[in-house]
């Protein structure tokens, strides 16, 4: 796939033909350096941004092509089949913990009730469960992040895409999260695409894409990792 970035007479071509295949349960990680592309492939393959409109690109996901979904479509898409890991959280300061992981069920047109639950499932699956009614600013940095990632879940998703996922916590707290992600991969089959600059994060997961000016140089499969 290309993406190419344009200001006035400024080209900027972001990804420059990038071609994978990711399966169901794998876990994965995009790394590279700062500006390579990783974050845009990404937001390309999750639909955030739209890939060049060159003949022949095709996005997959579950089978469904979202490159020519509207963008109404694509954003409930979004809500029902995937879920989204930031580094910043980007959790909603107003809610509780159980409010937030339940938002993406609503906005999909599920019933408050069933949402709740599902909710409050989704933060059980994370450690959290007791923390349900408390908001963002009631909890430690590792304890948001985690609530980041029950709301990633609570919609039973096909793929979870996760952008630096522990680059706002400290050491402790990182090792915990991806020691977390690694144990939903395994339990739940969790296909995760994990961008990461990070060498130990990248070594847990079993396949590493490397990224480099907009293209993938080197796919290594890994094998079972702990």
């Amino acid at each position: 796939m290309k993406k190419t970035y344009r200001s006035g007479p400024i080209v900027v071509p972001a990804l420059r033909g990038a071609s994978l295949e990711i399966a169901r349960g794998e876990m994965v990680a995009v790394m590279g350096p700062s500006g390579c592309g990783k974050t845009t492939l990404l937001n390309c393959l999750s639909g955030l941004e739209r890939i060049d409109d060159d003949e022949g690109q095709s996005i997959l996901i579950d089978g469904e092509e979202i490159t020519t979904m509207p963008d109404r479509a694509k954003t409930l898409y979004r809500s029902r089949r995937m879920g989204f890991i930031f580094q910043q959280f980007n959790l909603l300061p107003v809610l509780t913990a159980a409010e937030n992981v339940e938002l993406p069920l609503l906005v999909s047109g599920v019933d408050h009730k069933t949402a709740r639950k599902r909710a409050i499932d989704a933060l059980a699956s994370v450690g959290l469960e007791a923390q349900a009614p408390q908001r963002p600013g009631e909890l430690s940095g590792g304890q948001q992040q985690r609530v980041t990632i029950a709301r990633a879940l609570v919609n039973n998703p096909a793929i979870v895409w996760a952008d630096e996922p522990t680059g706002a916590l400290d050491a402790e707290n990182s090792h915990e999260i991806i020691d977390l992600l690694k144990r939903l991969n395994r339990e739940q089959s969790l296909t995760l695409v994990v961008v990461t600059h990070a060498r130990e994060i990248g070594e847990r997961c079993e396949r590493i894409l490397t990224m480099s000016d907009g293209v993938v140089l080197a796919d290594g499969r890994r094998g079972a990792s702990n």
